[in-house]
């Protein structure tokens, strides 16, 4: 099965949060009510500086991902 990159979710439980979940390496969720980044695998041993600068990359990608999924819900 091939995966999406990004995944929006929420949940009853936090009903003002938006979630968007990304599925490949490194493996996190961004909650977009505070930007709390929680990861869903061990990083210990990446490169640090590599990884701050991917992560970057991937929530700016995960922004854009929610702006053009808010655009499909209006039309």
């Amino acid at each position: 099965m091939q995966l999406p990159k990004f995944v929006l979710a929420d949940n009853s439980e936090f009903p003002e949060d938006i979630f968007i979940i990304h599925l490949d390496f490194p493996r996190f969720i961004i909650n977009l009510k505070d930007d709390e980044v929680e990861f869903l695998e061990d990083l210990e041993g990446e490169d640090e500086t590599e990884l701050e600068s991917e992560m970057e990359h991937l929530i700016t990608l995960a922004g854009e991902f929610y702006d053009k999924e808010m655009e499909g819900y209006e039309e």
